[in-house]
């Protein structure tokens, strides 16, 4: 990244434009403040035009320009897209989908992640650009790939079905070990040869979902290797320089990002709104906190997000005057040392034309151009915020392989879903100016006092040592429903439900007892709650709430288990809005959280000392800490105790 202030900048295509707008180009760039661009992603057809022929002059030209400029640069390796040579001369490693169909070219990430061809090629074009730039002035860091499994997540080909038998041998040992984990007994499925299985293709029923969660996490892991091996030739030619590539926390679930995080040098998210969102704003915090719990607390680098509209929802909505800054610093406020753009200047062709740009089609007599430029200038005189750290209130455990796991086949309701619970929780948290701080079910907490588990399906003996650990220690705990149940296999343990979060909750399961469409039950409080309820029974907790209708009247619905020096609430049902803005403030007390600050719902405020940002999202001025934030705007103050 830059060794100094922080990072501004975008995508950057010259590629797209005839040479004489590069020298336009620079100069906005350098009216705008853009210090770093992102080049090079998609050039692989450019820079090796055939098999072994390379045409690299184009780009020496390009670094050249933007280094004589004072521009720092992100240098991809273009492997997320083959030219199409590679595709003609390697059939056979074409994506194939779940049904068997091989799918065609034309776009990006067109490829079987565990082709023998692609790996081969895609670490030549890396060696080549490795070769030819690793001591270029211009480079500050090296980005592999683009968006590592964003549209080819799994493929199920042969080269793939025979990847994962090595895979699961790696993994299990032997068959008689697979076959246990798997419960392979279940519908007559035991294996008596590695040759037998298959990657989980397309079947007439429900495929096996421990075979189906090993399936992804192998894919996650190829995805991985992929990275690592184009990483490793990189750094063989420039070993002083970081080494990363984009994330997508919002739109990927496919690959366990607190696994990817350990192998990167700066943690980087491309992040964009779910425009339609009326608290798309809420959104956005939720994903910055949690790229920056992956980077450890530490600063990370915000790698794309748009000015506007982008181009791929089902409508693109316009982002309203002050949204491009207010979105911008929420990122920063929340850990990030860099703001780029996708993209720089606005395509005239090829499928994001539409999608907003630094530069728009209408050029620099333009609200969006004004507002990057004002955003620019302002960064600029926010150096001091880069490596600070976020200060946080909270915890919320967050897991891909329980995610991974809720959304299988054949659950109790297909109302239960993962990222559901966990923005609902985290809503209320920001409405209530607590800052989170997301971690791995298996992470240390004491620091903590409160930590929420808003879903963790899959929980695993080590997780549930873990919280249970916190607890005692003095921590308040928040669990919800449909947690504990299963265990890394997908396999139910002995007892009663919640598992291996029994103990810990005192409370036992005996039924879960979902809800039809639109049906809604009363709690003891008056709250209301639908999706889901349970037939609780205390093992130890006291209720805390009552259903008083509903599929267990009388029974209890929220409950609260001392243990330790600590406490574990159970929450056994789905509230949401006040209702669940209200029990929480029960927990915040509880966990000694109640003092927080006297503010609007609408303004985020986050310390990242010694600054504090406060942002207004509502349509009337606020007072934060004796200083006046208008409607729609942003203010960095001095964080003074």
């Amino acid at each position: 990244m830059l060794e100094t202030g922080l990072a501004f900048g975008g995508d950057y295509t010259p590629e797209q434009w005839p040479e004489e707008v590069w020298a336009q180009d620079i100069a906005l760039m350098r009216q705008a403040g853009v210090n770093l661009v992102s080049l090079g992603m998609f050039n692989w057809a450019l820079l090796e035009p055939q098999p072994g022929r390379y045409t690299f002059e184009w780009l020496d030209r390009v670094l050249d320009l933007l280094h004589a400029a004072g521009i720092r640069v992100d240098l991809g390796t273009p492997s997320a897209a083959p030219p199409p040579w590679f595709a003609r001369l390697h059939p056979g490693a074409r994506l194939v989908d779940r049904a068997g169909h091989a799918l065609g070219q034309g776009g990006r990430q067109s490829f079987c992640p565990n082709s023998p061809e692609y790996a081969a090629a895609s670490a030549n074009i890396a060696d080549q650009l490795g070769r030819r730039y690793g001591d270029h002035p211009a480079l500050s860091l090296w980005h592999v790939h683009n968006e590592f499994a964003g549209v080819n997540p799994h493929c199920y080909c042969d080269t793939c079905a025979q990847a994962f038998r090595r895979w699961l041998r790696a993994k299990h040992g032997d068959l008689a070990a697979l076959n246990a984990a798997w419960g392979t007994a279940f519908w007559g499925q035991r294996y008596g040869d590695w040759a037998e299985i298959e990657p989980p293709r397309l079947a007439p029923t429900a495929v096996n979902p421990a075979q189906q969660l090993d399936y992804l996490r192998f894919s996650s892991d190829t995805h991985l290797a992929n990275f690592r091996r184009e990483r490793d030739v990189l750094r063989g030619y420039s070993p002083g320089v970081p080494i990363t590539t984009n994330f997508m926390i919002a739109n990927c679930k496919w690959l366990d990002y607190w696994k990817w995080a350990a192998e990167v040098d700066i943690v980087a998210n491309d992040h964009y709104l779910a425009s339609e969102r009326e608290d798309r704003h809420v959104e956005l915090a939720m994903c910055a906190d949690l790229t920056r719990s992956l980077a450890g607390g530490g600063s990370w680098l915000l790698m794309e997000h748009s000015t506007s509209a982008v181009n791929w929802q089902p409508r693109n909505i316009a982002k309203r005057p002050g949204e491009l800054a207010r979105n911008s610093m929420a990122h920063v406020a929340r850990g990030a040392d860099g703001v780029l753009f996708f993209q720089w200047r606005a395509s005239r062709f090829g499928a994001e034309k539409f999608h907003s740009a630094m530069l728009p089609q209408a050029g620099t007599g333009t609200r969006i151009w004004r507002e990057v430029t004002d955003l620019g200038a302002r960064l600029a005189g926010l150096g001091g915020l880069r490596g600070t750290r976020v200060a946080a209130d909270v915890a919320v455990v967050w897991d891909w392989e329980a995610w991974w796991a809720l959304e299988l086949e054949w659950r109790p309701s297909q109302d239960v879903t993962f990222r559901e619970r966990v923005e609902a929780y985290y809503a209320r948290l920001w409405e209530a100016h607590l800052t989170v701080d997301f971690v791995h079910p298996e992470a240390g907490l004491g620091r903590y006092p409160l930590v929420v588990v808003p879903s963790l399906y899959l929980t695993t003996p080590a997780t549930a040592k873990n919280l249970e650990a916190y607890v005692t220690g003095g921590g308040t705990l928040l669990v919800s429903y449909f947690s504990g149940i299963v265990d890394a296999n997908d396999t139910v343990p002995g007892g009663p439900y919640p598992g291996a979060l029994r103990d810990l909750l005192g409370v036992t399961v005996e039924e879960f007892l979902p809800l039809r469409a639109g049906e809604r039950v009363t709690l003891s409080d008056g709250s209301a709650a639908d999706v889901w309820a349970e037939d609780v029974h205390p093992a130890g907790a006291e209720t805390v709430l009552s259903y008083v209708d509903g599929p267990a009247p009388a029974g209890p619905a929220v409950t609260r288990n001392a243990r330790g020096r600590g406490a574990a609430w159970y929450v056994s049902t789905r509230l949401g809005g006040a209702d669940l803005a209200r029990l929480l403030e029960r927990v915040y007390a509880d966990a000694g959280l109640s003092a927080r600050p006297a503010l609007p719902a609408t303004v985020e405020l986050v310390r990242r000392p010694p600054y504090v940002v406060a942002i207004n999202h509502g349509t009337a001025p606020a007072e934060v800490r004796g200083a006046t934030v208008a409607a729609g705007a942003v203010l960095v103050l001095r964080d003074e105790p």
